[in-house]
């Protein structure tokens, strides 16, 4: 179900992690971006929920993901701690006052001290308690806004209030045993933890206005049945909706045109079910084996390998002799039998794949990244040349993976008008239009076209030798910088110049992704 949400999203599938020995129903997305996100899920979510409850809760879960509200609720934990410290630091001093002042037998100077000990504790604790209820208030209404944005995105309204219903319904309902819950107690799905004062420190709607919100028409029963396995005709229903490889691949070339493209652009952060379905059905179409591997460390490496084995022999020979000296031999092993289904998979699956192998990716340790990394260099730079996939793949694959093991100076926006970086725009509008383009006058078209909807009509197209991919590689690092609103401006004069020609090319979908993933605008999959 992550998967499918990430592949409908654009981004690779968060980290997936079970709290084994919580019976409760719960869940959380953990991170500060779309890029080092994490999604826990309790046992009894796993046990307890159907598919489309379990659907609606991982739906809910990417909401708080594009929305933000990670980010918002680690530096929520940061501040209240922080003023928690202040009432320490003050009980600290009031406690080694009162010993110090044993030992000497004199008062001279306490009553200074014991002021300041006595005043930074009320500062502290009365901070932390008033933070804490403004805390709940705030996630309150981020938790109707993220139970909102799952309807949205699976247009199935039963599958999260079945979740709600369940919660209710269930002994242990969505609480979470873990001493370590009442910090995090904001980033549940549901109400983690009971307490003081329980209607102004809850972090979480009460169930009941959660549910009448998504269903007006609710009896207001709790499902307390036990979980049955699926019905026959969900079951039935959801072979129905799966297609075939083959219908997908038909689906895909009958649908991607320009509308397509630009379709995708606008569902940047809000993917619809049309999406989530396509993701379903294409992970279900993908051979077991590339799936498989793709979801463990040393396969995963093995499906990248595999991805930019080139097609001439001679060049091939050259990559494979070098895997064979420089990969692990476990890596190399999986590799060799995985090259005849990779050799198979239609391109419209190369994306998805990547996406599914990042997880595993970084597993890694940092000497296993680096060698890796390396190997990619050399396989790419085999043939002497580096092909608009091959630059694709690195920059989906670095923008994810590189802050994972080492330390990276966060990209802060300093642009906000997209005249400030005109050169950039011009760079990547060109590599955009000669992408989708065969010829010089029908790429100046597609250029112009972009530019026009930017309000830089002065612009003209650069000659194929005026570009360069360290020259774009510099560009897109200086259009990162722009604020989130332009950066999707951007992205959208780049789909209308794939659109131009009403046709999209598979290298067009590859480039366009990785110019989202650089500018932390997950793109959904265009179909």
């Amino acid at each position: 179900v992550v998967e499918e949400m990430a592949i409908a999203s654009g981004i690779p599938a968060p980290p997936v992690y079970l709290l084994a020995e919580e019976p409760g129903i719960n869940a959380f997305a953990a991170g500060f971006s779309p890029r080092d996100a994490v999604i826990g899920v309790t046992q009894g979510t796993i046990d307890q929920l159907s598919r489309d409850q379990l659907q609606g809760v991982i739906a809910h879960e990417f909401s708080h993901i594009f929305n933000g509200d990670m980010r918002l609720n680690i530096r929520l934990m940061g501040i209240l701690n922080g003023i928690l410290v202040i009432g320490i630091i003050g009980y600290y001093i009031l406690y080694s006052a009162s010993f110090s002042r044993r030992g000497r037998g004199s008062d001279k100077g306490a009553g200074g001290i014991l002021a300041l000990a006595i005043g930074l504790m009320v500062i502290g604790f009365a901070g932390t308690f008033f933070g804490g209820l403004i805390k709940a208030a705030v996630s309150r209404q981020r938790e109707y806004l993220a139970d909102a944005s799952a309807v949205q995105f699976t247009r199935n309204p039963d599958g999260i209030a079945g979740a709600l219903k369940r919660i209710g319904g269930l002994e242990f309902g969505s609480k979470v045993e873990n001493p370590g819950a009442p910090e995090v107690s904001h980033a549940f799905f549901a109400q983690g933890i009971s307490g003081f004062m329980q209607s102004l420190s809850a972090t979480h709607p009460p169930l009941a206005k959660r549910i009448l919100r998504i269903d007006p028409h609710w009896d207001g029963e709790f499902d307390a049945s036990d979980k049955t396995e699926l019905p026959q005709e969900e079951e039935e229903a959801g072979k129905k909706e799966t297609m075939t490889r083959e219908e997908l691949a038909k689906k895909v070339a009958a649908v991607v045109t320009g509308a397509a493209v630009m379709t995708a652009i606008d569902q940047i952060g809000n993917p619809k079910q049309e999406t989530i379905d396509y993701a379903h059905s294409l992970i279900a179409s993908l051979p077991t084996v590339i799936i498989e591997a793709a979801r463990e460390p040393y396969g995963a490496r093995a499906v990248i390998y595999s991805l930019l084995l080139d097609e001439g022999n001679a060049v091939r020979a050259k990559q494979l002799q070098h895997l064979r000296d420089h990969a692990d031999a476990d890596v190399y092993a999986v590799m060799r039998t995985l090259i005849p289904e990779i050799a198979e998979l239609d391109r419209q699956y190369r994306l998805p794949v990547i996406d599914i192998a990042i997880p595993a990716l970084k597993q890694l340790s940092l000497s296993q990244y680096q060698s890796f990394r390396d190997n990619l260099g050399a396989l790419i730079e085999m043939d002497g040349r580096v092909d608009l996939f091959e630059w694709s793949l690195q920059k989906i694959l670095f923008n994810h993976l590189d802050g994972q093991f080492f330390k990276l100076t966060p990209v802060k926006a300093r642009y906000s008008d997209v005249r400030q970086l005109k050169k950039e725009i011009r760079l990547i509008l060109s590599v955009m239009a000669y992408a989708g383009q065969q010829n010089q006058g029908d790429a100046a078209k597609a250029f112009a076209a972009a530019v026009a909807t930017l309000a830089l009509s002065e612009q003209k197209i650069l000659a194929k030798n005026e570009i360069s991919l360290s020259g774009l590689d510099l560009a897109l690092k200086k259009l990162a910088k722009l604020r989130p609103l332009v950066k999707q401006k951007i992205l959208k004069a780049c789909a209308v110049s794939v659109a131009h020609d009403q046709q999209v090319s598979p290298v067009e979908v590859e480039i366009l992704r990785a110019f989202s993933d650089v500018l932390d605008c997950p793109m959904p999959p265009v179909i």
